[in-house]
């Protein structure tokens, strides 16, 4: 059973211990997909509720390995005011080309037409390999409320080409792998979401700080 009641501490905690303003909910650090449709509603409306005036972004990840679950989730997360949603690849019947991927999402974005929606990209544990690059081709032809991606792969070369080929649109860059995010700063990812920040959130700030500086001697010793 999930603990509703700890999420307004959680929110303080974030905000006032860690200067963390952005979250992101129902991933896989929230253990998102291991949750019934109406758990992840409740925890979703709660962050919601909870973070009014203290958070200043709310993504809500919406993935399922169902469509019709996850388009669900999708109205649901607008009908809340939810700053965004992102949606994972499906990775049992998992697409086999950029095709087949993009329809998915364009079906599960098409339910919230008015809130920006991202990919979450985790081929680690999808096993979905479709490059990015490849991906962002036209997207936003099929997907007029792409705003970025949550990209949690350790192929910085498929970042950096994402982001190079990608200037003018401006996309965000969410890194997702925290001990390699140093790297993907420097090849222009826009921010992170990661499993580590809920608690090491200060320290990250402070190394994102020394980076705009430019001062990558103390980056680095943050990372």
């Amino acid at each position: 059973q999930i603990n509703l009641p700890v999420i307004r501490q959680y929110v303080d905690y974030l905000v006032n211990e860690q200067n963390v303003k952005n979250v992101f909910v129902n991933g896989t650090t929230g253990e998102g997909l291991s949750l019934s449709i109406q758990e992840r509603k409740q925890l979703a409306e709660e962050w919601m509720c909870q973070g009014k005036d203290k958070l200043d972004h709310v993504i809500i990840h919406v993935g399922a390995l169902s469509l019709l679950e996850s388009q669900e989730l999708a109205r649901h997360a607008a009908a809340i005011g939810a700053g965004g949603i992102a949606v994972i690849a499906p990775f049992f019947f998992k697409p086999t080309n950029k095709d087949e991927l993009v329809t998915f999402l364009q079906k599960v974005a098409s339910e919230a037409p008015d809130i920006p929606f991202y990919y979450y990209h985790i081929p680690p544990l999808t096993g979905v390999k479709i490059r990015v690059e490849e991906l962002l081709d036209g997207i936003r032809e099929q997907i007029p409320t792409f705003q970025g991606v949550k990209f949690s792969d350790t192929d910085l070369l498929d970042l950096a080409q994402c982001i190079h080929n990608n200037e003018t649109e401006q996309l965000e860059f969410l890194y997702g792998v925290d001990e390699q995010l140093l790297g993907a700063l420097a090849v222009g990812a826009s921010g992170a979401v990661g499993s580590t920040y809920n608690y090491l959130g200060r320290q990250t700030n402070l190394m994102l700080r020394a980076f705009a500086k430019p001062d990558l001697a103390l980056a680095r010793k943050y990372q």
